[in-house]
């Protein structure tokens, strides 16, 4: 099957990064569908990205309910027939440090994050042995084809006091891609996570215009600049092609050198 044949889910699709994995894999060849609570936002992208010529599908999903990832693989089926790859991208914050953290806030961090990654990452691993069952492929192949990305974060080894439940949740995303990566690999599929490091997103537009929180920000960031989503995408993309063939259980981090720094860069200044 020719590379451009398949078909890519992205979680968390509508805006962001997301929808930056998205487009990237539209303008690859990839049919994609765009999994978000975002209707509006999600809908406009998948009519952007082709729709109508059955190049893209918008799928409202909730990743945390089992229905809701049901669906999302029901509906991917009937629209295109299968799924070669995955970007676990769907994400909340909720603010709170140990000493404020409310538990009803812990546990929706916890439910999208994580728990709504592996229900997500289960339905499509399952399609995608089935695939491989019917097919006969060859692990060989299945490799240069099969991909599942999870989006990881910087803060799954770094910490922010105030986050608790979002790096916890992280930390947790790495290993569970090690994990996913060991079962998955005799059968071709490889598994995989970015870490991104402060990207331009809706969750940094309160930083944009404050100079201080801004200059707090290119400190711990060698290369002086924000990241963008597109840089993201294109590391997404990457893991998800037949380049990446060899590359497994590995969590690559796009954060513009903060992982290398132990002091705070002289780009602030």
């Amino acid at each position: 099957m020719p590379q451009s044949d398949r078909v890519a889910i992205v979680t968390g699709g509508a805006n962001g990064i997301g929808r930056a994995c998205a487009r990237r894999f539209a303008e690859d060849g990839l049919r994609v569908v765009i999994a978000d609570r975002d209707k509006e936002s999600g809908r406009g992208l998948a009519e952007e990205l082709g729709a109508d010529r059955d190049k893209a599908l918008f799928v409202d999903c909730n990743v945390a309910d089992k229905l809701s990832v049901a669906n999302l693989l029901a509906e991917t089926r009937s629209a295109f027939g299968r799924l070669d790859v995955l970007v676990n991208n769907a994400g909340i914050v909720a603010k709170g440090d140990i000493l404020s953290l409310e538990a009803d806030d812990f546990d929706k961090v916890v439910a999208v994050n994580l728990r709504g990654a592996f229900l997500v990452a289960r339905a499509a691993a399952r399609q995608m042995a089935e695939q491989i069952d019917e097919d006969d492929e060859r692990p060989d192949d299945c490799r240069k084809r099969y991909a599942i990305i999870n989006m990881s974060s910087v803060n799954s080894v770094v910490a922010i006091p105030e986050q608790l439940a979002y790096c916890a949740s992280k930390g947790a995303m790495n290993q569970m891609t090690k994990s996913m990566a060991l079962a998955l690999a005799s059968r071709g599929i490889r598994v995989n996570a970015v870490g991104p490091g402060s990207i331009n997103t809706d969750v940094l537009k309160a930083v944009l215009d404050d100079r201080k929180a801004m200059s707090r920000i290119l400190s711990r960031t060698p290369l002086g600049k924000i990241g963008d989503p597109d840089e993201i995408a294109g590391v997404v993309a990457f893991l998800a092609s037949k380049d990446a063939s060899y590359i497994t259980g590995e969590c690559v981090y796009a954060d513009g050198g903060r992982l290398a720094l132990n002091y705070l860069s002289s780009s602030a200044s």
